[in-house]
């Protein structure tokens, strides 16, 4: 598949230094840039184990029983740490103004 695109340090300080001059990150602070693109980087990392990892194995039908579980658990914690990266910058913050969503709790059954 494709590359990392945000894990060397060149790209990583060429984004932060554009995000710094983009005026609707600056707005939310210097430290914003930074941890935009600390979300950035994180989220690619995410995504890719997701799709590349943790999709094909759900897909697989020979995944059942006690490993689905274990894959489920594995999808269930890298999607929370997606939503952690996308709650953290003050940017993404328009998109949930509550932060009862990060909490877990027990699914209830029906």
């Amino acid at each position: 598949m494709f590359g990392l695109l945000l894990q060397k340090k060149e790209q990583i300080d060429d984004l932060r230094e554009r995000l710094a001059r983009c005026a609707m990150v600056a707005r939310f602070g210097p430290e914003e840039p930074g941890t935009l693109v600390h979300a950035f980087s994180d989220l690619e990392e995410s995504f890719r184990r997701f799709l590349e990892e943790q999709l094909p194995k759900l897909a697989d039908p020979s995944v059942q029983g006690e490993r689905l579980e274990e894959v489920l658990l594995d999808v269930q914690e890298e999607f929370r740490h997606i939503l952690y990266h996308v709650h953290d910058p003050r940017f993404f913050r328009l998109l949930e103004p509550t932060h009862d969503w990060l909490t877990v709790s027990e699914a209830k059954e029906k």
